[in-house]
């Protein structure tokens, strides 16, 4: 199926990623994708800072870089880091910028990704700081927020088998990104972004603490800033 588009004009949605990552790097201060180049061709790939920041950025045109805006290094990340497995709208090869209407389903979200990993080993006893950032759109994306028997498949609890398949397919066809329900909070609506320049207006919020002790849902409290 080809989903229909929808303009998604969206202020303050919410990302939480973890705050051992830093907030700012090459990208925020590099003016220009020609000055970007010109790093790559002093520093090389071997560079292991410059290779562990920047990741897969050539996977991108540079058109879609974002450089030397507030953030961009946050924005990039997205993108340039991929989880191995991907997302619910991408595999492995690619990121995208995952974000939810609301810091609620952002937090459950989280919540639940964490927990899959710390089920992995087997044992629910951590503490994670997250670094929360907003961001606003205004662009067209593909929207499967219809909860209807075509757009069941992409909300498989536990297979992203279908949704990264829809996603794959998009993006090679120019898509923007996706709209879509949200599978870990009931009600709860997200949107993943193909494309760096239009996560606009990046910054920076709350800082929040997730703790994990014995159970698979954790304490979630927001740190003093």
């Amino acid at each position: 199926m080809i989903p229909p588009i929808t303009r998604l004009t969206r202020k303050d949605t919410h990302r939480l990623i973890p705050s051992r990552f830093p907030p700012t790097g090459i990208l925020d201060v590099v003016a220009l994708p020609e000055d970007l180049e010109l790093i790559f061709e002093l520093e090389g790939w071997s560079n292991d800072r410059i290779a562990a920041e920047l990741g897969i950025i050539q996977m991108l045109p540079a058109s879609e870089w974002v450089i030397g805006r507030p953030h961009a290094t946050a924005i990039m990340a997205a993108y340039c880091h991929p989880n191995s497995e991907g997302g619910r709208f991408n595999d492995g090869e690619l990121g995208a910028w995952y974000a939810a209407f609301d810091l609620d389903t952002a937090v459950a979200e989280t919540s639940y990704h964490r927990a899959q990993e710390l089920a992995e080993i087997g044992v629910f006893d951590a503490t994670l700081q997250m670094r929360q950032y907003l961001a606003d759109f205004d662009a067209d994306f593909h929207d499967v927020r219809d909860d209807a028997p075509k757009t069941a498949p992409f909300y498989d609890p536990g297979s992203w088998a279908a949704s990264q398949e829809l996603g794959l397919r998009l993006r090679a066809a120019g898509s923007n990104g996706i709209a879509y329900r949200s599978v870990r909070k009931l009600g709860g609506e997200c949107v993943a972004c193909y494309r760096p320049p239009l996560v606009i207006n990046v910054r920076p919020a709350g800082h929040f603490e997730f703790s994990w002790s014995g159970s698979p849902t954790p304490t979630v409290k927001e740190l003093a800033t």
